[in-house]
């Protein structure tokens, strides 16, 4: 198999799965316990959260886990308006953010708050001078995406963070880097967003792990799950530590050759591009700035088409997102795309682990059995 959906999931890696096994097996005790045992798997527990704020560039204790990014944003974008009340009921955030924020904003929109979705140009770029436009006295939240999963867009998040500060002080600033975390460099101590959601499936790490990062400033940011009060009260249940290790060991084992495979991910991206632009009839969409997103169509033959062939030649990829569940890609409707183009994307995704050899063969697959059988 030729797994080209990495945007979807990761395969996980020897060091998580490796860890996971050791939680399950051997460290399986309740951090909160106070014996001994227990005792034990709440130091493992600090080594984790550790190990994934070295990965974020934040402080310790200002990393909460999750289930995974979905939770995070969720977290991020219900605590925010609650921390405000019934004042400042204005919301900004963009028309191709994942539907793990812009379903939130359809929620809130259902209680009186009024959002307004910054549009892409034509390549899914958000300018700053849009949001400069949108901001409020009465903004208490801004959510914009680091990278975009389909088109690969990597918008101007520090910029957008000091803007934001700058024009509203007391506006939140939120960002969803599950795409871009350890793939788009980055340190939350200096990014200026107040909140970052992350996750651990995007980054060889298993589902059912995230975290959110809490800003210091935000000190009395409201918890999201009401219990126990486990991490630091901020997200009470018992921590799923099988997961949570392995999203650890994935952050350690991924930080310690990011640069590299950031570089090398980049130059195989690149040289896919190089070949495809000679196909005649293949397009590309969106600024495919991330080293690991592009976003392919081939006019008049179906995404459904495409996808069964290179299926039955072993090779993976998406119909964009893989939460869309065959709805019509609110990202490339929202960038202007037309519809022969639209309705015959998809996404090539990579990873640290995609050969040469895999994308030759895509290529290959594209040229001989999509567009020689259809145009």
């Amino acid at each position: 198999m030729i797994y080209l959906d990495n945007s979807a999931t990761t395969k996980p890696c020897k060091e998580a799965v490796e860890a996971m096994t050791a939680a399950l097996t051997e460290n399986w005790g309740n951090p909160s316990a106070l014996y001994s045992f227990g005792i034990e798997t709440a130091a493992l527990l600090r080594s984790a959260r550790q190990k994934v704020a070295a990965a974020l560039g934040a402080e310790p204790d200002r990393i909460f886990f999750t289930s995974g990014g979905t939770e995070a944003d969720n977290w991020a974008i219900f605590s925010t308006v609650k921390r405000f009340g019934k004042k400042n009921k204005h919301i900004i955030t963009t028309a191709v953010e994942h539907p793990a924020v812009l379903n939130c904003m359809k929620e809130l929109e259902s209680q009186g708050y009024e959002v307004t979705y910054l549009q892409p140009d034509t390549l899914g770029n958000i300018t700053l001078d849009s949001l400069k436009a949108a901001l409020r006295k009465d903004t208490c939240l801004v959510s914009v995406m680091m990278v975009n999963n389909e088109s690969g867009a990597v918008m101007p998040i520090s910029q957008m963070a000091k803007l934001t500060h700058k024009l509203c002080p007391d506006t939140v600033f939120h960002t969803d880097a599950v795409q871009g975390f350890l793939k788009i460099p980055f340190s939350a101590k200096t990014l200026g967003a107040d909140l970052i959601s992350v996750s651990a499936h995007k980054i060889h790490g298993p589902k059912g792990a995230g975290a959110l990062y809490v800003h210091p400033r935000l000190k009395s940011f409201p918890a999201y799950l009401i219990g126990g009060g486990q991490e630091n009260h901020f997200r009470s249940g018992t921590e799923g530590t099988p997961a949570i290790f392995g999203f650890s060991a994935a952050c350690e084992a991924y930080k310690a050759t990011m640069a590299a495979d950031i570089s090398r991910e980049k130059a195989l991206l690149n040289g896919l591009i190089e070949k495809l632009c000679k196909l005649d009839g293949l397009k590309i969409n969106g600024a495919h700035d991330a080293p690991h997103i592009l976003s392919l169509s081939i006019p008049g033959v179906p995404t459904q088409n495409t996808i069964n062939i290179l299926q039955d030649a072993g090779i993976c990829v998406s119909a964009g997102s893989a939460c869309a569940k065959g709805h019509r890609s609110h990202v490339m409707s929202a960038m202007g795309l037309k519809p022969e183009l639209i309705d015959s994307s998809f996404r090539v995704s990579i990873c640290r682990d995609t050969t040469q050899e895999e994308l030759d063969k895509l290529v290959e697959v594209l040229q001989k059995d999509v567009i020689g059988r259809f145009l």
